[in-house]
């Protein structure tokens, strides 16, 4: 395996810089990886659809263009694997759902525009839960993604294709969505750093919505710079989102540069950690806290005591959002139309269409939502929820008068089998009751990987959260414990993965799903 796809996205604008390497070889170095492990039966399986032809031809404007001594940004000629939530023009976007099976999006996300202004070739895009609804990437209607420490488990979700292609070394970044947890949770079982940015700070626009008041586009990555230097590309004021915010970003990657954490504040959210969450998870926690501490930082516990419902707050209010945001599936104006025998009327195709369309997930999610919202319930439901969320965001208030950042397992447990909860709905939603917290508020959040679990060897992920618009004490901190952690294990967790060796992922064949027009060719 060549060593340049175990090269940090830092590391490799470097060597792009100096002209040590080319941005072709760099892109087609990452393709070839995708053809060795992702497809088959028994690949990784993190892409629905690879960008072959123009990844190449953006990485060769790339070559040329710092041949001609132009000025270039810094990330130019680095590649990055998209979520397939994203809208991208030139590739088709299918949200993981059938209804969306082959269609290709008119125009370009804020993001992705902004990615393309940097020069980074896209090198394609990525498997998740359909419409983002769930938490291990086996609602696809493509087929699942497999974790590449183990194939036999879930790489998390919604955005588990994101976080296995950057774990599998197919991709040195990514783009994922966080809506409960979509970016961190898969970030905690895959080991790889993920980050939800304040709530506004990334525009949304161009992401295909579940629930608005909560989705949030972010990075994927292998360290927290390599997040902070993605952070800077997408961040930042578009007028295309009315959410968005106005303020400055902030100096995110100097802040993963400083290196300091002494005299700061952790504070151990009391709520999130204790019963249900794993032995080993709590183990690895604890030693976190204990070199926070060594580097100078003040260890405090903090209380948020209407956590507690914030999983129950979160099914409300993310379902109802839901509902009326997939109301316009309709098989009428793009997407799968189902013309059902008989009078072929709006009302029947409708039903129809979003019948064959839709999974079992997403349905449950519409009925549970619309339900919320309907008359006679929705002060009792969708209401009670909301006023719940305000009682979140009063817990964080007065957490950050104690804490500067606060401190968390990401997950609760390690990644677990594939086909292990899909009959057990609420066993699969507890997965994100320490990350939900985070987007009800609308604060940041960041997970990094925080060692091995003794029972499984598998990777646990250590949750860091700041105030909103506070994003760059997260790469701060995050930056500072994770040069902690590889010091006491001797190397970047991702190097300790027995799976990860070059000749340990099993080959398949995604060569065979190179440019096609629709997704999961070959399942």
């Amino acid at each position: 395996m060549t060593e340049l796809i175990r090269l940090s996205a830092a590391a490799l604008a470097q060597k792009l810089a100096s002209k040590e390497i080319s941005a072709v070889e760099t892109t087609q170095a990452h393709l070839d990886r995708i053809a060795q492990v992702d497809g088959g039966d028994d690949g990784v399986h993190a892409f629905l659809h690879v960008n072959t032809d123009e990844a190449l031809a953006v990485a060769a404007g790339v070559d040329k263009a710092r041949a001609n001594s132009e000025d270039l940004h810094p990330l130019a000629g680095v590649p990055i694997a998209v979520k397939d939530l994203i809208v991208t023009k030139g590739q088709p976007t299918t949200a993981g759902s059938k209804i969306l099976e082959g269609w290709h999006s008119p125009y370009d996300a804020t993001v992705i525009r902004r990615l393309r202004a940097a020069g980074m070739p896209i090198l394609g895009k990525t498997n998740l839960d359909e419409f983002a609804m769930g938490s291990s990437t086996e609602h696809s209607a493509y087929g699942p993604t497999r974790n590449p420490w183990d194939l036999d488990r879930i790489p998390g979700g919604s955005g588990g294709g994101s976080a296995a292609a950057v774990a599998a070394f197919e991709a040195p970044l990514a783009l994922g969505t966080d809506t409960g947890g979509s970016i961190r949770q898969p970030g905690a079982v895959t080991g790889t750093v993920g980050v939800k940015p304040t709530y506004g700070g990334v525009s949304r626009y161009g992401a295909i919505a579940m629930a608005s008041s909560l989705d949030q586009i972010g990075p994927v990555s292998r360290t927290v710079l390599d997040s902070a230097l993605l952070h800077e590309v997408i961040g930042g004021h578009d007028p295309n989102d009315s959410t968005s915010l106005t303020d400055p970003l902030g100096a995110l990657v100097e802040a993963a540069r400083l290196g300091n954490v002494e005299g700061m504040r952790i504070g151990v959210i009391k709520e999130l950690q204790g019963e249900g969450y794993q032995a080993g998870v709590l183990t690895r926690f604890q030693e976190s806290l204990e070199l926070l501490r060594g580097a100078g930082a003040e260890i405090v516990e903090v209380s948020c005591p209407n956590f507690d419902y914030a999983l129950g707050a979160y099914y409300l209010i993310m379902p109802s959002e839901a509902s009326s945001n997939l109301a316009k599936y309709d098989g009428v104006r793009f997407g799968l139309r189902v013309v059902p025998d008989g009078a072929p009327t709006i009302e029947r195709v409708m039903g129809a269409t979003r019948a064959a369309g839709f999974g079992d997930e997403v349905k449950r999610r519409i009925i549970l939502g619309t339900y919320a919202l309907s008359a006679g319930y929705y002060d009792a439901y969708y209401g009670s929820a909301q006023k719940v969320r305000t009682l979140i965001q009063r817990d964080f208030e007065a957490a950050f008068k104690q804490a500067d950042v606060l401190i968390s397992p990401t997950a609760p447990t390690t990644a677990f089998k594939l086909g292990e909860k899909l009959n057990d709905p609420l066993a699969m939603y507890l997965n994100d009751v320490a990350t939900i917290p985070a987007n009800m508020a609308g604060v940041p959040g960041l997970s990094l990987p925080g060692g091995l679990a003794d029972e499984d060897g598998l990777p646990v992920g250590i949750q860091l959260l700041a105030p909103a618009r506070e994003d760059a004490r997260l790469y701060r901190v995050g930056a500072v414990l994770e040069s902690l952690l590889e010091a006491s294990w001797g190397g970047p967790l991702l190097d300790r993965a027995p799976a990860l060796r070059p000749d340990a992922l099993r080959p398949g064949g995604a060569a065979d799903r190179v440019e096609t027009s629709t997704a999961g060719g070959t399942n």
